[in-house]
């Protein structure tokens, strides 16, 4: 119990914090990067200390809790020390969606107009052929020969095989190419 300003106390247990750490860790990195979150959460919830009671008590508390917390996470970690598991992982670079998505896009501007606005309504709406061909003031068949026509024509200009994927981030655009053998 001290006079001392609670962020002045602290500074003065930072022996005795780091003492405690290796101890806990029998490492001195470890150690290290458990007291420095200790000080950091500490510092950032200092209104919550209690001024008149034990600082260095709050401080071993808040290290303990992090060391147990830290052990629970690794207790759910695998370990993967020949990294045969992380060399497994991959993730699809974001340039590649978006390169498709420009060619997807310059593509699709080129269309007549009646293509486009039956692919906008069907595939990435989601409406019906009927209700598409009531919207438009046209015959059912005719909004289905449209995106049928469509599809066919922007697989045509993306240079799309039927058994090729179009690997899109965008869904209404892979809804709009969905139904023509193109996966979605």
């Amino acid at each position: 119990m001290s006079d001392l300003d609670p962020k002045d106390e602290l500074i003065t247990h930072l022996p005795a914090l780091r003492a405690f750490a290796l101890s806990l860790t029998r490492n001195r990195a470890t150690a290290d990067d458990m007291m420095q979150d200790t000080v950091l959460k500490a510092w950032t919830n200092m209104e919550k200390f209690q001024p008149g009671t034990n600082m260095r008590a709050w401080l071993f508390t808040i290290l303990r809790n992090n060391f147990y917390t830290s052990r629970r996470k690794l207790n759910r970690e695998v370990a993967d020390v020949d990294n045969v598991f992380s060399e497994s992982l991959s993730v699809k670079p974001d340039h590649d969606g978006r390169l498709q998505m420009h060619d997807f896009k310059r593509a699709f501007d080129q269309l007549p107009d009646e293509h486009r606005e039956a692919l906008i309504l069907v595939g990435a709406n989601g409406f019906s052929y009927e209700d598409a061909g009531k919207m438009c003031g046209v015959a059912t068949g005719t909004i289905k020969s449209r995106v049928n026509r469509a599809r066919n024509k922007l697989a045509e200009m993306l240079k799309l095989n039927d058994d090729e994927a179009l690997e899109l981030t965008d869904s209404a655009t892979m809804a709009v190419v969905g139904n023509r053998g193109i996966p979605s």
